[in-house]
């Protein structure tokens, strides 16, 4: 299966912030307490910046983690199914660029503390909770991929500058 010119990646997403928890927890377990190596972004080279719609990769040196989001509240995370020395076979001006953007430089090379969901609460009966963003906390830096509306996004916002209102954090790890 090729998604996105991905050989090899199969993205299985979810929109339920504990289930996303529930099956990615052991693997993020074994990723506190290690460093951040690089962060790595899908580059479109014809328009010189950054697609959204690829996976962001983080490398914890013995292992990738790759997170996406799509349509309106959905995520998936995958486990080193992505090799960054592969071409991305996809309109042929596609690559794979390390830390391009500040917030993966500012995590680079700090320690991971703790992996949360964070989903926003609502007042709609049909979605009172929406899968918003994976949060990493690390030593001295803060980095959350987040649903950017059938993209990703990435900020570095301090969690005290974060409204305490309409927002829940789902513990992973």
């Amino acid at each position: 299966m090729i998604v996105l010119g991905i050989e090899g990646y199969e993205p299985a997403w979810h929109h339920d912030a504990e289930a996303l928890a529930a099956v990615h927890r052991t693997r993020f377990v074994r990723l506190v307490g290690r460093k951040l190596r690089s962060g790595w972004l899908m580059w479109d080279m014809a328009e010189r910046g950054w697609f959204a719609d690829g996976p962001v990769i983080l490398d914890f040196g013995t292992t990738h983690v790759e997170i996406t989001h799509r349509k309106f509240d959905e995520c998936a995370i995958t486990w080193d199914e992505i090799d960054l020395n592969q071409p991305v076979d996809w309109y042929e001006h596609f690559d794979w660029r390390p830390d391009p953007h500040t917030a993966l430089r500012r995590a680079r090379g700090k320690i991971l503390k703790a992996v949360n969901v964070i989903e926003l609460v609502t007042v709609a009966q049909w979605r009172p909770r929406i899968l918003h963003a994976i949060e990493f906390l690390f030593e001295g830096a803060r980095l959350a991929i987040y649903n950017a509306m059938d993209e990703n996004g990435l900020t570095d916002v301090p969690e005290t500058d974060l409204p305490a209102t309409n927002w829940r954090r789902v513990h992973i790890a």
